[in-house]
């Protein structure tokens, strides 16, 4: 069964590069803007087996993403992603706490992110 990622991030030329990536490594993927516009595919009828997210976004940044989604019974369990250019300290225990599962840098390498998704999928 193919597996569906939610992408989330404001900037446009990030979402194209991450969706063309999972895209052509064989995944379903569903795109976001930012927070408040993600939570649209969290209705209870959508399949997310994983959600990557930007931490800065308008409207509702990553971590208030994350806690919407860990809040949400039905996908409670999903793995979740940062996919950021922030990489201070407390920043990642802020996204940790809230209930990411993992962490990755900007600007990734393709390579280390479908390798990512490989340890944190189901």
């Amino acid at each position: 069964m193919v597996k569906t990622i939610l992408i989330v991030d404001d900037s446009e030329s990030i979402r194209e590069v991450v969706h063309f990536t999972l895209e052509n490594a064989g995944y379903n993927v569903l795109v976001g803007i930012d927070g408040k516009d993600a939570l649209k595919y969290f209705d209870g009828k959508t399949q997310i087996d994983l959600l990557i997210t930007d931490l800065y976004m308008p409207n509702m940044d990553g971590i208030e993403l994350i806690k919407s989604v860990r809040a949400n019974e039905e996908y409670k369990r999903i793995p979740i992603l940062f996919l950021t250019t922030e990489s201070q300290r407390e920043k990642k225990l802020e996204a940790k706490d809230a209930g990411a599962t993992g962490w990755i840098i900007k600007p990734f390498v393709p390579a280390k992110l479908l390798s990512a998704l490989n340890k944190v999928l189901r």
